[in-house]
């Protein structure tokens, strides 16, 4: 009888072990397989709560870090997720740093110039916030005059603010951390800010108990686009179109509300 090459009796025994695997470990080690074939950087910015934060233990979180770790699984990507400071968020993207964004990012007709967005996965208004004790209750140019208004440097907000009231004393600060931080400490007068993230600061920190919602929620698709989208390079569209796939499937099933229930009593879809 001919001796078997051993390489060949080695191939036939992992061939033989991978019949031999049941059938759901047989489709979590081909999910696996396409997983390495296309690894991902995925940024945040890491200072946004409840959509995106770093906890005490050096890890991101939030809602955006939920949905990306789901999308990454449905679209079978390895991804490394990576906190990237605000201001330089599209710039390091473009030079590619990272390959996506998931971090609340509006979609607006400025930022569409640069870069591709994904369909919408969560819309929210701006509202202007002051302290409690303030007699501010509506806003216009006339209200405003001889207040400090706070904005977010790079922000949709900080846009309609321009437009809209031009001749407003604005104070921008890097991060809406900071900026809460300056409504609290009563450096500005009022800010203007993403509703659903600055939710949670109200409702959820000692230091935003001091303030409340102030006017109509603020709406405007020319500046602030059609919710929140995840960016991309123009030239992407591979990826773009597999984050798309991936994201359906989430909103169609149970995944997407199991998340926003996990950070909001209301649907944000």
């Amino acid at each position: 009888m001919p001796k078997m090459n051993p390489r060949a009796l080695i191939t036939l025994c992992i061939a033989a072990s991978w019949l031999l695997l049941p059938t759901h470990n047989l489709r979590e080690a081909v999910a696996a397989d396409r997983a390495g074939d296309q690894k991902i950087k995925v940024a945040f910015e890491g200072g946004f709560p409840p959509f995106n934060y770093v906890d005490s233990s050096g890890q991101l979180q939030g809602f955006d870090v939920d949905i990306a770790k789901a999308l990454c699984e449905t679209a079978r990507l390895s991804c490394e997720l990576v906190v990237q400071e605000w201001t330089d968020m599209i710039p390091n993207l473009l030079s590619n740093k990272y390959d996506m964004i998931v971090s609340s990012m509006s979609m607006s007709a400025e930022r569409r110039k640069l870069v591709t967005f994904s369909d919408k996965y969560y819309d929210s208004p701006s509202v202007f916030i002051a302290r409690k004790d303030s007699v501010l209750t509506t806003i216009s140019d006339e209200s405003l005059k001889g207040l400090r208004v706070g904005i977010a440097a790079e922000t949709s907000q900080q846009a309609y603010i321009k437009k809209f009231f031009p001749s407003a004393e604005t104070t921008v600060f890097r991060s809406s951390p900071e900026l809460y931080k300056a409504l609290a400490n009563e450096d500005v007068d009022v800010m203007l800010e993403d509703k659903l993230a600055v939710y949670d600061w109200l409702t959820n920190t000692n230091e935003g108990r001091c303030c409340k919602f102030v006017g109509t929620d603020v709406k405007d698709a020319s500046i602030f686009g059609e919710g929140a989208g995840i960016a991309f390079r123009k030239d992407d569209a591979a990826l773009t179109a597999k984050i798309n796939a991936a994201l359906a499937e989430l909103q169609a099933g149970e995944v997407y509300d199991s998340i926003n229930a996990k950070y909001f009593p209301f649907s944000i879809r």
